[in-house]
């Protein structure tokens, strides 16, 4: 008995020590930037941030140096469509340009609550359209920043659950230099309401970050499902529901000369993508004659990466390897890739083309050799007829169950 009230008083103490911090909001289209930071501030350590209302936020928000924090947001983040300040505000995280409204770091962090964030990204589309304001390879400029919804950075032992995201004008989520990050049943739509499409809408990009899982997940957008930038090791993505989206992609890697790109021990199963651009997709830039190059020339490897039980309807390319991304073909011709691709396997991709590359349902050509790409339980069909598989530079080729034919040029 004497245990019993002992663990009792336990659990009571443990549940006073942690302080809750209710954010008020203003009302009236006010910036409740500063009583959201604020709170963060004040419950920084074995704290607890109740978000529970609509929040109109006009400021930056750096939470850092947390410790233990829970964050209920059953309420809804909207940040304001306010370009001008927000391109110079936004915190900017150098890798492609990128920039975000929100930096949340630090250690044990559960961010929770059924709640929404809404980036208001139909102003940024719109702008990008007209002005076409991008960087190398369509990513962010630094005289137009697109900021992205919600970063995890500098950060260890995170879970982010039960989380609806909309609107971003960029990425939705940058995983940045992390480790031991879980995002579970996030709903993602990025969907324009204008006739200018959304613009780099990735639902997850991964950057020199580790143990990282992302599950249970519905994206609905117009890039990248999840995309393992450099430096991305071992990552597990499961049970994914994926809509017109760029695929589920190793990269971009290579793009700047004279760094070293990483990914590896990547783990992709249980995926449906539908009507989408590419499936299991690896991107790689080319070599270049220019040491300074931003837009290609960078070295390291792909390596122990599976894509497992992946159903595909209306893809125009199942499976993608491209050695030669954003690279002109004679350039690459004249200096393959410098970054290896090994140890690849995919295993029952299964499902249907959408035949807007022919008959053509998987194509991987590499620029340098490809070494121990493997596949078993291919059945993918074309509209378009008899399903045909390109290949280039795959030394293992005998390891596939489908029969490989040479580029058309």
């Amino acid at each position: 008995m004497l245990a019993f009230a002992l663990v009792l008083t336990a659990l009571a103490t443990s549940a006073l020590a942690r302080l809750t911090c209710d954010v008020k909001n203003l009302g009236g289209g006010q910036d409740d930037g500063p009583n959201i930071l604020a709170a963060f501030k004040r419950c920084a350590k074995n704290g607890r941030v109740k978000l529970d209302k609509y929040y109109v936020v006009d400021t930056l928000l750096l939470t850092d140096g947390l410790n233990d924090v829970e964050i209920e947001l059953s309420g809804t983040i909207q940040y304001t469509p306010n370009i001008a300040k927000w391109s110079p505000q936004s915190l900017y995280l150098t890798y492609q340009n990128a920039t975000t409204f929100w930096f949340l770091s630090g250690n044990n962090i559960h961010l929770f609550g059924g709640g929404t964030i809404d980036g208001n990204g139909q102003v940024w589309w719109d702008t990008f359209n007209n002005s076409h304001n991008a960087g190398t390879a369509g990513g962010s400029s630094t005289t137009f920043a697109r900021p992205i919804p919600l970063t995890v950075g500098n950060a260890t032992n995170v879970l982010v659950e039960n989380i609806t995201q909309i609107g971003s004008p960029f990425w939705n989520n940058f995983v940045y230099q992390s480790n031991n990050v879980t995002y579970r049943n996030i709903n993602i739509s990025t969907v324009s309401y204008s006739s200018s499409p959304t613009a780099n809408s990735d639902g997850w990009d991964i950057y020199r970050s580790s143990f990282v899982t992302v599950r249970d997940s519905t994206v609905n957008n117009d890039d990248d499902c999840v995309s393992f930038k450099p430096n991305s090791t071992n990552i597990l993505v499961s049970n994914m529901h994926c809509n017109g989206s760029h695929g589920i992609s190793v990269g971009s890697l290579g793009q700047y000369a004279g760094e070293t790109d990483i990914v590896a021990n990547i783990s992709v199963k249980n995926i449906v993508m539908n009507n989408a651009q590419n499936g299991a997709r690896i991107k790689v830039f080319g070599g270049s004659p220019n040491p300074n190059s931003t837009a290609g020339g960078g070295s390291g490897f792909v390596k122990n990466v599976t894509f497992e039980n992946f159903q595909v309807s209306n893809v125009d390319f199942p499976i993608l390897i491209n050695q030669c991304y954003s690279t002109p073909a004679d350039v690459c011709a004249q200096f393959p890739s410098n970054l290896t691709i090994s140890d690849v396997h995919y295993i029952n991709v299964t499902g249907t083309s959408s035949g807007a590359e022919g008959d053509v349902v998987v194509d991987m050509e590499c620029s340098a050799q490809c070494n121990d790409i493997t596949a078993t339980g291919t059945h993918i069909t074309s509209p378009n007829g008899t399903a045909t598989y390109v290949c280039k530079n795959i030394m293992s080729a005998n390891q596939l169950d489908f029969n490989c034919t040479a580029p058309s040029s």
